[in-house]
């Protein structure tokens, strides 16, 4: 068990942790929880790398929009119920900059709503420079073995209909 900024976090299982308040009582999930991720861009993170000669070096939007997903689903991980998990259904998002290789870029998400099962994020980057990417995110959270099970019932959807 290790203390951070007066939180107590437990191993739940391998992929996520319960975050417990001082008096051990789950935390709940709610709006102003906010997260940040750091990424130094490498040549592999380029619109180059992923687009092609013809495309600049310089951080790409997928990657961009990759981070600022991953940051916003880090944020709540440890406030979801073992056997949960959650996936981005939109993203609205301007990319505002380049960024260059070797240039650090920090990635900020903020919950701004909590409607059930949909968490809906003001997110944000920055490098050393200025301001580069703004806009808003929305996950679900979902029951990872409902979620699973839909998916092969998908792969198997093709089987049926061959054999009709």
């Amino acid at each position: 068990m290790k203390k951070v900024n007066e939180i107590q976090y437990f191993p739940h299982n391998t992929i996520q942790l319960m975050k417990i308040s001082l008096f051990g009582v789950p935390m709940s999930l709610e709006p102003g929880l906010t997260h940040e991720l750091t990424l130094t861009v490498q040549e592999s993170d380029t619109a180059r790398h992923s687009g092609g000669e013809t495309l600049p070096p310089v951080l790409s939007t997928p990657r961009l929009i990759g981070m600022l997903e991953r940051t916003s689903h880090l944020a709540v991980l440890p406030y979801l119920d073992a056997g949960q998990t959650t996936v981005g259904t939109w993203v609205n998002v301007k990319h505002l900059a380049a960024t260059p290789v070797g240039l650090e870029v920090r990635f900020h998400s903020e919950l701004i709503e909590v409607d059930r099962r949909r968490l809906r994020f003001k997110v944000e980057a920055w490098d050393a420079v200025e301001k580069i990417a703004e806009g808003e995110h929305e996950r679900f959270i979902i029951d990872i073995g409902r979620f699973n099970q839909r998916l092969e019932e998908k792969i198997h959807h093709g089987d049926t209909e061959k054999n009709s």
